[in-house]
């Protein structure tokens, strides 16, 4: 029996299908801080779900502009993001850094 020697892409790919850890490897190249990384991790995702073209297609986006978008020089607006993420199964969420109360909060109350 020969074990298939797989690469470090080919690995992660496979990873990403599952949308739990494609959801932890965006959330990890956003806390990184550097676009080039979201975009790279966002192509990453991308081809794990069938890849660009099948996602342009779905997304409803030119296959061009979807390459431009998420090239290392790409600027997708917010709602660009939000559209290929909700065609691979994710979703964009919001949380505090720091659990309690923020300061200079005004809260009302009843």
């Amino acid at each position: 029996m020969t074990k298939k020697i797989t690469t470090y892409q080919e690995d992660l790919i496979e990873a990403l299908k599952d949308p739990v850890e494609a959801a932890e490897y965006l959330n990890a190249a956003i806390e990184d801080g550097d676009k080039e990384v979201f975009l790279l991790a966002m192509r990453n995702v991308a081809q794990a779900h069938g890849g660009m073209a099948a996602i342009a297609k779905k997304a409803h986006i030119n296959r061009e502009s979807l390459y431009r978008m998420l090239s290392s020089t790409g600027n997708p607006e917010l709602k660009s993001i939000l559209n290929i993420l909700h065609t691979v199964g994710l979703k964009i969420s919001i949380e505090p850094e720091k659990r309690g109360r923020a300061k200079g909060v005004i809260r009302k109350t009843a």
